[in-house]
Order: C-alpha cells, then structure tokens, then sequence
C-alpha cells in the first residue's frame, strides 16, 4: 500500500490536536511538511516533519498528496481554492467557508480538477453520536419526533483568539454550531426550515456566545444549542420518539485525551465511562443503560485514505458542509447583538 504524504497547514489548536496525532497514527498516511510560524513547537512535537512558510510551499510540494486546511476559518477559502488549483487532494476544518457561495466554487472547482475534497467534521466519531445513531437506525426510539443536542460551556471570562474577535467565522455559532448542525444532518438530512435565537450575551464579548436554533423537519424537531455561561450541563443528547426516549450527558472524551498528549491507540481509546452511559427508556416504562459506542476520531482518516486509493467515498461529502453553511448563514442573519 502506497503511503500518502499530507501537509498540514495551521497548528493551533486543530492542527496540533484534532490533526497532526491522527495524521501520525494512521496507516498509509505520513505528515510530510507542516505550515505554521510555531517552528519551535513543532521541531519539539514532531521531529523528522517540515517546517514550511505557507500553504502555498504544501500544495507546491510533490512530496504531498493530501494537504489540510487548519487555518482560521476566514482564510479557508482563499487556501482551499490554491491547493485544489495546485492539484492536490484536500482536507478543510468546519467550518467549510464562510459563505455558501464560496463552498459552491470549491466543490465545483475540485470537481473540475478531479481531486478530493471534503470536510473535517470529526463529531461524527464521537462515542455518543455513534450511539444516538445505531439507536436511531436500530428503530429502538421507533419514529424520532424530538432531537436536542448541546454544546455548553463555562467561560465568562473572554478567552481571546480570532474566534471572539468580530469577523466572518468567528463565534460560538460557527464554531461549535457547525459541528450540531452537521450531526443533524448527517441523521435527518436537510431541514425544511430553520427558527434561529443567535446572540451576544457576555457583556465584553464581540462575537455569537449563544445559539438556540430549530431544524424543522414535518412533525419532527431537531435542536441545536450553545452557550457560554452553562456551569451545570443538562444532558448533551435527548431523544425523543414514538418508541422510547434516550438521554445522554457528559462529553467525548477523545477531545480531552488528545489535548492532554495522548495518541489515539490501544483498545481503551475513545472508551466512555461507565457511569456516563446514556438512559434508554423504552415505551413500555423499561429502563436501560446503553454502553457507549467507542469513539474514534482516526477513521475519519482512515477512510480519506482509502478514497484517495480509490477505495470509497470521502469520509464527509462537500455537499453536507455546504447545506450546513446554508443552516449557518441562515440562522446567523438572526443575531443580536
């Protein structure tokens, strides 16, 4: 099996957790270069890996196949559309873009070049997401009439960053909203209409620190929330349906595993606690706690692999970012503050 060199362009946060330990971890891939100015960081993180200037130097290196997108999220764009030009294979963080038009140029562009595209939304391999989803698909809910997921925080305090900074992409609702958002999708398609609470709570906050927004689907009602000032957390996932209700709290602990160092191996990664199994009551009053599904944020390169290989699809098709961009600047338009 050849191996498939990547570029990583950005090692903030998402190049440095949510990429470069994956990357690293992978069968049939290899980190070739990354592009960032923390070169001390990554001459310690990752030795033996390039230290180049820009995306450009990636998408110009014929050494790299697969180049990924980490940068802010108002640079995705302009970056994308130079490596899809460059003809390389490409990966670009959630939010995709920020504006619907300008997902439409890239998928149109890629097709044109004949190159790979998709979206990283690695929420799709939480444990918990899993879970809601075999349930779904197993029918031991029956017809889902309720779906609500949150995402809460407590950070009264501004953290800094371009994701408190006013601008395009910035935000809760971009942010962590992106990753609701896809989920919903990913289980019930695209919704029919979408009823958007966005704002500004946080006195000294210059971007979106709340969201509460409605999918409407027929009967059904999938909601999506995020807040910055939850110190208490109600249940991360509620299900509701015609055959039974299931509720789920607590988070993935991939996320914290990763920033903490841990690499994404061995059969104890990406495993819930006991305690944090979700309730499954079914419609007869019986209750059940329902083993996590083990998360496993690696297949979603284990699967970009593979479609390069020709082997399957991209593991998130453009096409789901870009109807989640159009729930993102729908609801977006409805902010205050």
């Amino acid at each position: 099996m050849k191996t498939i060199g990547v570029g990583l362009a950005g090692y903030g946060i998402g190049g440095a957790v949510f990429h470069a330990p994956l990357i690293r971890t992978t069968a049939g891939v290899r980190l070739v270069a990354v592009a960032t100015s923390r070169e001390e960081q990554v001459a310690r993180e990752l030795p033996g890996v390039g230290i180049v200037g820009s995306y450009a130097d990636l998408a110009a290196d014929p050494a790299i196949a697969l180049v990924v997108i980490s940068t802010p999220t108002s640079t995705h764009y302009e970056a994308a559309k130079a490596v899809i030009e460059a003809g390389k294979h490409l990966i670009v963080d959630k939010p995709f873009t920020t504006t619907v038009a300008e997902a439409d140029e890239l998928i149109a562009l890629a097709a044109a070049k004949g190159v790979l595209l998709s979206v990283y939304q690695n929420r799709r391999w939480d444990g918990d997401f899993l879970t809601v989803e075999r349930l779904i698909r197993e029918g031991a809910l029956g017809s889902v009439y309720y779906f609500e997921s949150h995402f809460d925080r407590f950070r009264p305090a501004i953290k800094g960053g371009w994701r408190d900074e006013p601008g395009p992409g910035s935000g809760i609702w971009y942010d962590l909203g992106s990753h609701l958002v896809d989920q919903a999708i990913h289980l019930f398609g695209r919704p029919e209409s979408v009823l958007a609470d966005v704002m500004t709570q946080r006195p000294e906050a210059q971007s979106v620190d709340y969201f509460h927004v409605v999918l409407r689907y027929g009967r059904m009602r999938a909601i999506v929330h995020g807040s910055s000032l939850v110190r208490e957390p109600g249940p991360h996932f509620a299900v509701h349906g015609d055959g039974g209700s299931f509720l789920k709290y607590g988070m993935d602990p991939q996320e914290e595993a990763l920033r903490t160092g841990s690499l994404p191996l061995g059969p104890a990664w990406g495993q819930d606690a006991e305690e944090n199994y979700g309730l499954l009551v079914r419609a007869d009053g019986t209750r059940e706690r329902v083993k996590t599904e083990a998360g496993c944020y690696s297949r979603y390169y284990e699967l970009m692999a593979a479609a390069i290989r020709g082997e399957g699809p991209v593991p998130v098709d453009p096409m789901d970012a870009r109807d989640g961009l159009q729930v993102l600047e729908a609801a977006a338009k409805c902010r205050i503050g």
